[in-house]
């Protein structure tokens, strides 16, 4: 699959200024985009709820521990996707946001 460029709705809110009174899973996956692995894991790391798992999950997939994000996307009800990084981000912050 290729990685497609996020829509606008996406866009902005990754190019906008780090987001305040947001759900953790979102500034979590704003700082994960800015490459602060370490800031976006601590959001999430006591987070409750699926979202937090859902980004915890994906966090770890980054790093490339993929049993531990195993965990995580089971803690969240997900599949661990088969697409890019990017893409998953980009649907993850559409979800997030509402627009899917």
């Amino acid at each position: 699959m290729s990685t497609m460029a996020p829509r606008l709705p996406v866009k902005l809110f990754l190019d906008g200024d780090e987001p305040q009174g947001r759900l953790p899973a979102l500034a979590a996956l704003w700082h994960a985009h800015r490459g602060a692995w370490e800031r976006a894991h601590a959001l999430v790391q006591d987070a409750a709820g699926s979202d937090a798992a859902w980004v915890h999950g994906h966090l770890h997939r980054l790093e490339g521990d993929i049993p531990n994000a195993s965990y995580w996307y089971r803690r969240a009800g997900r599949a661990m996707p088969g697409c890019d990084p990017a893409s998953e981000r980009t649907a993850m912050i559409e979800t997030l946001l509402g627009e899917r």
